[in-house]
């Protein structure tokens, strides 16, 4: 069945929302983050787009952006390839990261506009991460509390205000504000984070085996160890791979 057309914007501003395949962990570390989001800086030069805000959580990515000459299709190949490629190359893997086609909604007038970058800019106060905005390091909202920026910020800044001090001030208040706005989202099942013990446990008591002999098992009964293990919410990848002492490409291929 042929998929369904994208929705085009007016505007041509997109809210965006790529995410990991299976689930899976998209930054394992803050260098990831940081790449992440130099890639995105990039390919802004490159693809001449607005990046209004972004906000990077841990295996999906919330964008904020308007196409210009290049279609946002086009900028999103650009991001999503450049740091697979890598992503790839700096933890030993190949094959996909991404969920193939990322989710989008299409904004038209400013007050969406607006709710849309809170809505962002609120992902990790809402998951529990951080108790405030302003302690979260991968989003774009101290690009909006602060003097400078490399993102096109001067739009939404001067919906509040022309004196760009007194916008800051105006824009914090609200990015604070509770809202119940309905965007695309990617929604945990649960937020417990899975301990190493816990999986060790779980290893122990299902399969009679001691995680560190995991590796030592035959492919088969190694592979079903190791799928049963990535089905557990909360575990990641990495965790696994540390627990079990199988290598990072084999958990995830299983």
């Amino acid at each position: 069945m042929p998929r369904k057309a994208r929705k085009r914007s007016n505007t041509g501003i997109y809210h965006i929302m790529v995410r990991g395949i299976n689930r899976q962990t998209i930054f394992e570390d803050d260098e990831d983050y940081v790449y992440f989001i130099n890639v995105m800086k990039r390919a802004k030069i490159k693809g001449e787009f607005k990046l209004f805000g972004y906000c990077l959580m841990g295996n999906h990515v919330h964008i904020l952006m308007q196409e210009k000459e290049e279609s946002v299709s086009l900028s999103m190949q650009r991001i999503c390839s450049s740091f697979v490629y890598w992503y790839n190359w700096k933890y030993d893997r190949c094959g996909h990261l991404f969920q193939e086609r990322y989710k989008s909604e299409i904004v038209e007038n400013e007050a969406y506009l607006l709710a849309a970058l809170r809505y962002i800019h609120q992902n990790p106060v809402k998951a529990g991460i951080v108790d405030s905005l302003d302690r979260y390091n991968w989003s774009s909202y101290d690009d909006y509390t602060h003097e400078k920026s490399d993102l096109d910020t001067e739009l939404i800044l001067g919906m509040f205000s022309k004196n760009k001090q007194s916008a800051i001030k105006k824009i914090k208040s609200f990015m604070e504000e509770e809202s119940d706005e309905g965007f695309i989202e990617y929604k945990e099942k649960h937020k417990h984070k899975v301990s190493d013990q816990e999986i060790i446990d779980i290893v122990k008591n299902t399969y009679g085996v001691e995680n560190n002999s995991v590796n030592l098992l035959e492919k088969d009964k190694k592979k079903l160890i190791l799928r049963d293990l990535k089905s557990i919410d909360g575990a990641s990848i990495r965790q696994i791979a540390r627990v079990t002492g199988v290598k990072k490409n084999i958990v995830e291929r299983a």
